[in-house]
Formats: C-alpha cells, sequence, structure tokens
C-alpha cells in the first residue's frame, strides 16, 4: 500500500484521501520551513585514509620489532621472539581500539559512528587472538627455556610482578570480549555491560605497565619513548572529549526539557532548550548521546538522533519505547536537567554525491530522516522519501511529513504492510516503480537491522552501487 505526495500538481495527500475514503480533505497546512543551513566546514577524517593510517602503524610497530630482533636458530628464541611481536602488536591494537572509540569529533563526522562501531568489535577480536597467542607462545618459550612442564613454567612466569599485571589485563580483556558478544550482551542490562566494558582502561594499563618492562621497549629509548608518547596521546584524547568536553557542553549550553509529547502508542518527542547551541555546529541526520538528570535515567547515555533541524536554541529527539530506559522518557518532566554529548555520526548532507537524493526509513528510523527531508538542499523532485511501517499507526511524525513535502514539492510514498505479507514494497521492482531512475540517487538509510539490510539488498539489486547507500546504526558505544 502506497501513500504518494507530489508537488506541485496538486496536493496529493488530499486527493489519496479523498479516493480512498470517498471524502473531500484540503491539502496541507502552508509550512513555512527556516533557512537551510549551511554544513559546517568542519575537519573530517576519510575512512580510507584512517584505515591506511591504522595500517600504517602496524607495520611501523613490526618494524620496530623486526630491528631488535636477534636471529637464532633455538627454539626459544623463536618462541620469544613470536611472543614478542604479537605482545605489541595486541598493545597497538589495543591504543587503537581506544582511540576509535575516544569520540574524536574529526573521525566521528567524517568515518561515522557505525562504522567505527564495527571496527571496533572486529578489532577486538584481533586483539584477543593476538594476547592469546602472546601469552601461550611466552609460556612455550619459557617452559623450552627451563626445560619444564607448562604448568610449572606458568607457575614460574607469575612470580614476576609485570607478568601478574599482564595476566590480570588479559583477564579484564576476556571478560569484556565475553559480555560484548552478541548472545551474552542480549542478556546483560546496559549499565551492566557499560561497567564491564570500561574495565578495558584498567586492562590497557595494566598491559603497559608489563609492555614497560620488556625488552623491546627497555633496549631502545625512541622505542621507549614514542611508545609511551602514544599511550599519553589517547589518554588525553580519552579524557577530554569522553569527560571534559560533555562537562563544558553542560555548563556552556545549559540543556532542559521543556516538552514531552505523545507522537504514538509508545513514541514521544521531547524537546530540549538551551543557550548558543548554534556552536555545536549539530547537522541533521546526526545524533547525541543523552543523560536525563532525572531520578531513573541519570545513570545511562543513550544515542537518539535529532528528528528536527536545530533551530531557535532548541533541539528535539524523537523516542520509541524498546527498553526500560526509553519508556520512562515518557515520564519525563520539563524543567528537567539533561547532559548531551555531541554531535555524531556522519549521515549528513556531507555524503551527498547526487543531485536526486532518496530517503529511506523504517519504523523509528524515520527520525535523522525527518531532519535530513526538511534540510537537505534541492529543488522539486529532487528529494524523494520512502517509509517504510506495517500499519498507519506506525507513522511517526506524519503531519510533519505531510507538510514538508508540501512546502518543498518533494515526494513521500507510505509502505505499508506486515513484513511477511506476500507483496514486499521493498522488493527491487517495486522501488523501481516509486524511482525509476533509482540508479541515479544517493540513499540515506535508516531502519531496524533487518529492514535495513534487506533494503540494502534491494537497492543494489537496483542498480544502486553500494558506496552511494548512506547508513548508520549508533546504537553501539
Amino acid at each position: 500500500m502506497t501513500t504518494e505526495v507530489q508537488e506541485p500538481t496538486h496536493p496529493a495527500l488530499a486527493a489519496y484521501l479523498e479516493q480512498r475514503e470517498g471524502r473531500v480533505r484540503s491539502g496541507p497546512a502552508p509550512l513555512r520551513l527556516p533557512p537551510v543551513p549551511r554544513a559546517p566546514a568542519l575537519l573530517r577524517v576519510a575512512p580510507g585514509r584512517l584505515r591506511d593510517g591504522i595500517v600504517a602503524g602496524a607495520g611501523g610497530v613490526a618494524l620496530m620489532w623486526g630491528v631488535q630482533a636477534e636471529p637464532s636458530a633455538r627454539l626459544d628464541a623463536f618462541f620469544a621472539g613470536g611472543a614478542h611481536l604479537t605482545g605489541l602488536l595486541a598493545g597497538y591494537g589495543v591504543l587503537v581500539m581506544l582511540f576509535l572509540m575516544a569520540r574524536v569529533p574529526a573521525v566521528e563526522h567524517g568515518v561515522g559512528a557505525d562504522r567505527l562501531a564495527r571496527w571496533h568489535a572486529l578489532g577486538g577480536r584481533y586483539v584477543l587472538g593476538l594476547v592469546g597467542a602472546h601469552a601461550l607462545l611466552a609460556l612455550c618459550g619459557y617452559a623450552v627455556h627451563t626445560r619444564s612442564d607448562l604448568v610449572t613454567a606458568a607457575v614460574g612466569l607469575l612470580s614476576y610482578p609485570a607478568l601478574a599485571a599482564a595476566t590480570a589485563g588479559t583477564a579484564l580483556f576476556v571478560a569484556v570480549g565475553v559480555t560484548s558478544a552478541r548472545a551474552a550482551r542480549r542478556r546483560l542490562r546496559h549499565e551492566t555491560w557499560r561497567a564491564v566494558h570500561l574495565l578495558s582502561h584498567l586492562a590497557a594499563a595494566l598491559g603497559f605497565v608489563h609492555q614497560l618492562a620488556g625488552p623491546d621497549l627497555t633496549g631502545s629509548v625512541l622505542a621507549l619513548w614514542g611508545w609511551s608518547m602514544a599511550h599519553a596521546t589517547v589518554a588525553v584524547l580519552l579524557v577530554w572529549y569522553r569527560i571534559v568536553v560533555p562537562v563544558r557542553q553542560a555548563l556552556r549550553h545549559s540543556l532542559r526539557v521543556t516538552e514531552v509529547r505523545d507522537e504514538s502508542a509508545d513514541v514521544v518527542s521531547v524537546t530540549i532548550r538551551g543557550t548558543g547551541l548554534e556552536r555545536l555546529c549539530a547537522e541533521s541526520g546526526q545524533f547525541f548521546r543523552w543523560r536525563f538528570l532525572s531520578r531513573r535515567l541519570w545513570r545511562t547515555a543513550l544515542p537518539f538522533s535529532l528528528s528536527a533541524p536545530v533551530h531557535d536554541d532548541t533541539l528535539r529527539i524523537t523516542v520509541k519505547a524498546l527498553g526500560d530506559h526509553s519508556r520512562r522518557i515518557r515520564r519525563l518532566r520539563p524543567g528537567t536537567r539533561v547532559l548531551a554529548t555531541g554531535p555524531f555520526g556522519a549521515l549528513t548532507a556531507h555524503r551527498r554525491t547526487r543531485r536526486k537524493v532518496l530517503l529511506l526509513a523504517g519504523g523509528v528510523g524515520i527520525t535523522p530522516m525527518r531532519a535530513l527531508f526538511e534540510t537537505l538542499p534541492g529543488g522539486p523532485g529532487d528529494v524523494t522519501l520512502l517509509y517504510r511501517a506495517s500499519d498507519p499507526e506506525g507513522l511517526v511524525l506524519r503531519e510533519e511529513l505531510e507538510r514538508i513535502a508540501h512546502a518543498r514539492q518533494a515526494a513521500l510514498h507510505y509502505l505499508l504492510g506486515p513484513s511477511d505479507a506476500s507483496f514486499d514494497p521493498l522488493a527491487p521492482q517495486a522501488l523501481l516503480g516509486l524511482v525509476p531512475d533509482l540508479a541515479a540517487h544517493d540513499v540515506y538509510l535508516c531502519g531496524p537491522p533487518a529492514m535495513a539490510r534487506a533494503a540494502t539488498d534491494a537497492l543494489v539489486r537496483a542498480g544502486v552501487p553500494a558506496r552511494r547507500i548512506h547508513t548508520e546504526d549508533f546504537s553501539h558505544d
């Protein structure tokens, strides 16, 4: 089932309702859109450059090990050399993982929170593998060197303080890895998962203590200095962007809830007002991590995207009740203080490469699309919004979307029906029927994971290059 709003030929929503319901309704009330804000000239690190830099850093670590390695045919030296290399690479990997989650604006805006989270998750597996390989190679090397069995060698190694610190750090990394596994995380409360995940910082510190005692650093003043500076730099970035900047923003902007409005049975919009919000340089499509300072919400900061552009020192988010935290947001009272960290994300106009743009949303994924629908530059016919929902009651912000479509003469289609219906409105032929020149569009996509995967596959089969499908899942932290 499809509803279409296309201007300027007629107020098509009214025509559609006349045809479907047999009664006359007036077209949407005129909507005066605020001036489209210019995208701020922010520093952005391209994903390819960041990836190349990470790989180059790993090569530099391997080179540092190779310069100091002493060739030997002895078995214990072979194990020791492998242990040193895997240990250095594991330490470097930990630094990379912390850097990716440091919320550095140039990285967040250029790479995007979704890609950073995927790299972080993938890199975490590599780091755990390297840590395990390092421990096993070191144990085997020590056992061969002392001509003892592995159990005796393990007891002997733990007598060294630096190795005891490394063992404790390894245990913490394993705990973080286990609780981050998809099956385990689904069973944990967010607060519990986050508390365990923060232990990775302590594990990194214990690993650094262990590395300082290793021969690869103590044997070279330059290597020791460089390794220490790398750790100090990442530590400063973490403290600055995850602690100092949020506190400074809270003091500078003085955010408070001004309105909580029901959008549907399980969706609410929260309007937040502050001072000097233009200095945040927030763009449509981005999100903040919000911490509401009420009794049952202050412990957790969760990401929600802006559902409207920043205007008159006002921010707005639209939240669907999916868990305890989001359900409690409905009970917020005006005047509640808010801590907001951000903006984050790269699902912005900056990604646009074509004149024509298709916005494709599913469920509450309409929130960033609604802001983009209002602000993306373009003339009549340049911007199209497809909104997938199971039934009309699932259409959030419907009146606003129709008014925006009317005001800017854009196309708006509602794709309604259950996900298990025989007709799939997201099938390639269905999409091409609505947007015949689909392959000439940039596509911005936001929705539930299953819907986003199906839509991405359909778009590719319909001829849209994968590089022009822009999507972001900011639910990771």
